[in-house]
């Protein structure tokens, strides 16, 4: 398999940095659901990559959101903690250019620099590994939280949707 120049940087960094993972490949799987059951994982252990684009308030910012597969996305939130007053899901072409992924392959770690990496705090309390696709929908890396929180260091902010 020919590697992703993104899975190659993913390595890169986790191995720069000693942390503890390992990688799987697998068919190609269409939902989060079916590329846990792949995996062997539970679907919250699944880190949800969703590129938005945060308007408003003078800004303009594209933004890395990084949530449990099992749960969904209030942008709203995002677009409030980013200062903006709405938000997005940036279009294919800009998730390509700020990714050089495909939706759904989208590892949680930013390597462009207009693109602000945020995690909801609920991925880091429920696993202690997270898995997620590296850059195709062909291989996925299940990677230790704690390793991951300390080498991404994304932004927390609250924004999975509760449904009252």
């Amino acid at each position: 398999m020919s590697e992703s120049p993104i899975f190659t940087q993913l390595i890169q960094l986790l191995d720069k940095h000693n942390a503890r993972y390992r990688v799987m490949d697998h068919p190609t799987a269409g939902k989060s659901e079916e590329v846990a059951k792949i995996r062997g994982t539970q679907l919250g252990q699944g880190a949800k990559g969703l590129v938005c684009h945060v308007k408003g308030n003078g800004i303009r910012q594209h933004v890395l959101a990084i949530l449990p597969a099992d749960k969904q996305a209030d942008l709203s939130k995002i677009a409030n903690a980013i200062g903006g007053t709405r938000a997005s899901l940036a279009s294919p072409k800009e998730v390509d250019e700020l990714t050089q992924c495909v939706f759904g392959a989208i590892p949680p770690f930013s390597f462009h620099p207009s693109l602000k990496l945020i995690a909801d705090p609920h991925l880091f309390t429920r696993f202690e590994e997270l898995a997620f696709n590296a850059g195709t929908l062909k291989r996925s890396i299940i990677l230790n939280t704690e390793d991951y929180q300390q080498i991404a260091n994304p932004a927390l902010v609250d924004f999975i949707r509760t449904d009252e």
